[in-house]
Parts: structure tokens; sequence; C-alpha cells
């Protein structure tokens, strides 16, 4: 099978728990949602740049629903499988310029989401707690249809990658294995970049269905560990062979990010 018959689809889930990142912003923290947000998106662009046939959604997993960033609601399903040229064309507001049109586009797209999702949260209820279990389920359903989708010819492999910030909920314990053994079954993997304390289903999620679990030492530098650890071991796991592009982007951001973090 060609490369170009392979679709590489990465599925961003982001704790977006408004309670927890309030505490962040009322703690002074340098690192806020905003911040975590930009480092998705550069992680979200750079799995798309890394070969054409890559594709990429992003849920925002709330207190009170699970929301798709990308696509948005505007999004119509078979650009998905295209360049997303009649989407971009209208609503696209940064140069003309090819890729890096639908780059932008994405960018714009969950900039409003997430804007949307935050001013319409209502915090009366009682509900604090993170809908991951629902967030994964709803992930597993978009993969699904993706193979629906797909032609006959093509193939498509896909992982989950999990942004937690807030504490595990002992409630969603049954929910979330069942979704975990379901992953299993359909052989996706999870991966997992836990911010705050370490979060005992996500090490079980990664350890079933054999992703990365990764907690990350210092939130500011989200973006150097989703970039330095995520990527290149998705990378070696989408294309087991990488084509020459995708060689030499890792290998800059490699070296990028050595200067910038004084990494050995």
């Amino acid at each position: 099978m060609s490369a170009d018959d392979e679709l590489n689809l990465l599925v961003i889930i982001v704790d977006t728990n408004p309670i927890w990142w309030g505490k962040k912003v009322l703690g002074e923290s340098e690192f806020t949602l905003s911040k975590c947000l930009d480092a998705v998106m550069v992680m979200g662009n750079s799995h798309l740049f890394m070969n054409r046939s890559n594709k990429l959604a992003v849920i925002a997993s709330h207190t009170q629903e699970s929301r798709f960033l990308y696509p948005g609601k505007h999004w119509a399903f078979a650009d998905l499988f295209g360049d997303g040229g009649s989407f971009v064309e209208s609503n696209c507001s940064g140069s003309k310029d090819g890729k890096y049109e639908l780059l932008t586009a994405i960018n714009e797209i969950i900039a409003e989401e997430i804007k949307d999702l935050m001013t319409k949260t209502d915090m009366k209820g009682q509900q604090t707690e993170t809908l991951l279990a629902g967030s994964l389920a709803k992930a597993l359903c978009y993969i699904h249809r993706m193979n629906k989708e797909v032609k006959a010819s093509q193939e498509i492999k896909s992982r989950i990658l999990v942004i937690k910030a807030a504490e595990d909920s002992a409630l969603q314990y049954m929910n979330f294995m069942n979704v975990i053994f379901a992953a299993q079954k359909q052989n996706i993997l999870i991966d997992a970049c836990v911010l705050d304390s370490d979060s005992g289903l996500l090490q079980q999620a990664c350890d079933i269905t054999g992703g990365i679990y990764l907690k990350v030492p210092r939130m500011p530098s989200l973006l150097q560990y989703l970039l330095v650890t995520i990527l290149v071991k998705l990378a070696y796991s989408f294309i087991f062979q990488y084509s020459a592009t995708s060689a030499l982007f890792v290998a800059h951001a490699r070296l990028l990010l050595r200067f910038r973090y004084h990494l050995s």
C-alpha cells in the first residue's frame, strides 16, 4: 500500500475544565489555557505539515459537554478528505499560499469554538468534573465515521492524544474502561500528556492500548514535550520510514528546541 493510500488521523482531546484553569489564573500562573491551546495548535499543524495525507481533529473536554473545536460545525465533512478548499476560500483571513491557508483556517476555527464554549459556560450546577470518558467516546465515534467514509483502497491509522489537566473522576471509571477496551479492540492507541498530578485512568489507557504516557515536568514547556516526545513517536508509528520532508522537519524542530530550551 502506497503512502497516498494511508490516512493518518490524530484526534487531540484537550481538558478545558474551567475550574482547574481558573485556579491557574487566580494563582497568576504563567501557563494558561490560551498558551495550552497555542501548543496544541502548533502540534496539530506540525502533524498536518509532515504529510499531506495526515488528518486532524480537536475535541474540548469540558465540565458540561464535549465539543469539536475542529472540524467545526461549518466545515463540510467532505473537505476533510481534500484540502478544505471550499471552506478556506470563504473563511480564511490569512495569506493565500496553499497549505498555510488550511492551517490558518484551522487555528481560527479552534479559537472561535473555544471562545464560544468558555463564554457559554455556566458553573451554577454541581458538575465540576471533566467529561473525559465522553470525549474519548466521541473521538472513537469520529474515527469510526472516518473509517466508513474512506475509499475501499485506503486505510486509516488513528491515534488519540489526551492533554489532561484536572483530577481523575472516580464516577467515570466504568465508562472510561469501556472506552479503553473499545479502543484496544479497534487497534486505536491512546496517548496521554498530563499537566498536573498523575492520572491512574490514563496510565491504564496507555498501557492497555500501547500508547505513550507523559507527565509534563514543567507546564510552560508543554510544546517542547509535545514536539520532541509525542510528535516524533507519532511519526514513527504512522510512517515507519520517514520521507525526506518529515525527517528534515523533525531534525529542524529538535535543533530549534535545543537552542531555545537548552536541551541536552
